[in-house]
């Protein structure tokens, strides 16, 4: 059968594959379009797998916010900054934060299995997998998390998506001014990093664990003070971690004569609101990933054949 440049052009839209791909897999099938995309999703998935070993440690992280509800944020990862701004990149990593929001998925396995929303015929897997093909880079959806609450829940993205993070606080009251609260509440997660909400969560373990590191410390640096003060000592010292690690306790970035907690309280009673801020999620793009050393001069050694 004959392979036209209309064909080509129609399985190219289907596809996004290049048009040789496109041309060839017509060629292979005698012009079976369904038939040429299949083609070109087996061979989308043997380029990703030969990418499979390559280091994806750029990327994006995004966000979706649906009714003040629901939100999910979602870390993917590409090779290079430059696929990172790609709008096709961009595009996608937007796709997966919306199937995340509306996913059952318990973990990662069971999300990679879903359907696909954009396209029930396939899974998750099989639009990466696909993206992968088409956009030429090793990518990889890292992680992802859903937020579910009565209350209201906000979004925040730094950096062009290099930080996201999500708030979910119980509250009463749901307007513009809860709301601002809130994604200041996010900017503040985003720039300090805490590990806790508050103190009530910090382990008694991590607790006992760091007095003993604070108690060592105090001792060599403090060796003639007695027991008493040595304690009086180690009790500031945690004081001032927990400020450090529990957002409620961090100074407030934007007024430092309040801390997180008290210029939350502050908003809710100028809204007459009760607003508890219950659970943050920061996704950091690359955080403890290997990241990809160009060596440009050996790279031109290679190509020159020295």
């Amino acid at each position: 059968m004959a392979i036209t440049a209309s064909m080509v052009k129609e399985l190219r839209e289907m596809t996004g594959a290049g048009m040789m791909d496109c041309k060839k897999a017509l060629g292979e099938t005698n012009g079976d379009m369904d038939a040429a995309v299949e083609f070109l999703r087996k061979n989308g998935q043997a380029k990703a797998e030969k990418k499979a070993g390559r280091i994806a440690a750029e990327g994006i992280v995004k966000t979706v916010v649906k009714d003040d509800k629901v939100a999910s944020i979602v870390e993917v990862n590409s090779e290079t900054d430059f696929v990172a701004k790609n709008a096709d990149f961009q595009a996608f990593v937007e796709a997966v934060a919306n199937q995340a929001a509306d996913s059952e998925a318990a973990d990662m396995d069971a999300f990679m299995a879903e359907a696909w929303e954009a396209d029930t015929t396939k899974t998750v897997k099989d639009a990466l997998v696909e993206k992968i093909a088409v956009i030429g880079e090793n990518l990889n959806i890292r992680r992802f998390e859903r937020v579910v609450t009565d209350g209201c829940v906000v979004s925040y993205i730094h950096g062009g998506g290099r930080i996201g993070v999500l708030i979910e606080a119980d509250t009463d009251v749901v307007n513009d001014e809860i709301k601002t609260c809130l994604k200041n509440v996010a900017m503040q997660v985003a720039a300090m990093s805490p590990k806790y909400v508050s103190r009530a969560e910090v382990a008694e373990d991590f607790l006992n664990h760091e007095k003993e590191i604070l108690l060592a410390q105090a001792k060599k640096e403090n060796p003639e003070k007695p027991d008493n003060i040595i304690e009086k000592m180690i009790i500031g010292r945690l004081n001032k971690e927990m400020k450090e690690i529990c957002l409620l306790d961090q100074v407030y970035v934007q007024d430092s004569d309040l801390t997180v907690s008290k210029y939350v309280d502050k908003v809710a009673k100028e809204n007459n609101a009760n607003v508890t801020v219950k659970k943050f999620v920061r996704f950091e793009t690359g955080e403890g990933l290997e990241k990809k050393q160009e060596d440009f001069a050996a790279e031109v050694a290679a190509q020159m054949g020295n």
